[in-house]
């Protein structure tokens, strides 16, 4: 059995929607980051990052959402798009993982979490941000799929995080980017991607972000007990 250990962000979504996708079973494991869960000895032991998502797979543990969206997909053979797109696959997934990601998450730590008065940072990743928006949506002029003719894993991993991008870039969103905006709402429809917003409807998470939850989400900012 696989075990999904889970927090309703971008990176375990990403996970959510290809395991909706592609139909395999699974075990899902609340993890509560607002209340450290992810900080604790046994979990440590799954994801010695401390962070959401990570896969248990018969005694195997793949930690990192791309790295588990990659171990799943050759896995089953499924996601992967053809072979000849390999090279476009690897890099676009890249981007993502060592670009979009990073510098969204950044740019929403900065406007909504970080203490005023940061405006050089706040700059710096909200214009990174936009930047990298910027080159997927030049990408996707006249595509339907980052990669190839086919759903794959790079549009999984792209939508955990142009989910958000209110809150990433502001309230006009994607607006400003008509062929991102086309493509999310392809893929925003599937049943899958329906599907995977309501993995843990029967879950309650922590929802109040408040010393306990700043001190869990952002251990670096405090001294170390």
């Amino acid at each position: 059995m696989l075990n999904f250990y889970f927090h309703q962000t971008p990176n375990p979504m990403k996970v959510a929607l290809f395991l909706e996708e592609t139909g395999l079973d699974f075990q899902l494991v609340p993890v509560d980051t607002l209340k450290g869960d992810q900080h604790i000895a046994e979990y440590r032991l799954i994801n010695p990052n401390g962070k959401t998502p990570a896969i248990e797979d018969d005694g195997q543990r793949v930690f990192d959402s791309n790295a588990i969206l990659l171990y799943l997909s050759e896995k089953t053979g499924k996601l992967g798009g053809q072979a000849e797109d390999r090279a476009e696959l690897l890099s676009w997934l890249m981007f993502i993982a060592s670009g979009l990601g990073p510098f969204s998450g950044q740019s929403v730590h900065f406007r909504h979490a970080a203490p005023k008065g940061q405006d050089y940072a706040v700059n710096r990743y909200l214009r990174e941000a936009e930047r990298h928006y910027e080159v997927l949506e030049t990408h996707m002029e006249g595509r339907e799929f980052i990669v190839g003719n086919e759903f794959t894993l790079v549009d999984v991993a792209a939508w955990g995080w142009l989910d958000k991008a209110t809150v990433v870039l502001g309230e006009e969103g994607l607006a400003p980017y008509p062929n991102l905006n086309r493509w999310f709402d392809a893929v925003n429809s599937r049943p899958a991607a329906l599907r995977a917003r309501d993995i843990a409807k029967d879950v309650e998470f922590k929802s109040e972000f408040d010393e306990e939850a700043r001190r869990a989400f952002f251990p670096s900012n405090y001294p170390k007990a």
